[in-house]
């Protein structure tokens, strides 16, 4: 077996050419880890609570009087730019709140946030609604009748 020897191109492979391509290499690393870093830092919506602490204190007695209400939520888009907000209790009857706010987020930013103003249609509540596709988070808060605190989260995908 012989070995014939290729044609010199004219190129050779420096420690310059080496320096570059990392340089180069670890530069596009770095500068996109900084604009993700920097993407999710600029998008989160922040605090839940002000002190985790203090809110579990009394957790579980929020949680007993709240699931002792046995409301049951439920979201419907139905495509006309409303959200219909169903909200009943154990036995399926229609719930009447002394007060009920609901917030419309998405779970990575606030830039889409929406206060709805919820009016109440048929037994449900409706209100007008910017849906994008993608991910949302209908955030309910409110007082039942006998003045049981009300929180409740419904994340639900919506697609056109």
């Amino acid at each position: 077996m012989t070995l014939t020897p290729q044609p010199d191109t004219g190129r050779k492979l420096t420690g310059g050419h080496v320096l570059a391509m990392f340089v180069g290499g670890f530069g596009l690393i770095i500068g996109v880890n900084l604009f993700m870093a920097y993407s999710a830092v600029s998008t989160f919506p922040g605090m839940e609570v002000s002190s985790s602490y203090a809110d579990s204190q009394t957790f579980d007695d929020r949680r007993a009087a709240q699931d002792a209400l046995g409301w049951q939520a439920s979201v419907e888009i139905p495509g006309d730019g409303t959200l219909i907000l169903h909200l009943v209790d154990d036995r399926g009857a229609l719930v009447a709140p002394a007060e009920l706010t609901a917030l419309l987020t998405r779970p990575t930013n606030r830039q889409d946030d929406q206060l709805l103003d919820l009016t109440r249609r048929n037994g449900a509540f409706v209100a007008p609604a910017d849906l994008a596709d993608g991910q949302w988070r209908l955030r309910l808060t409110g007082t039942a009748r006998d003045g049981t605190d009300y929180r409740h989260n419904i994340t639900f995908r919506h697609f056109e």
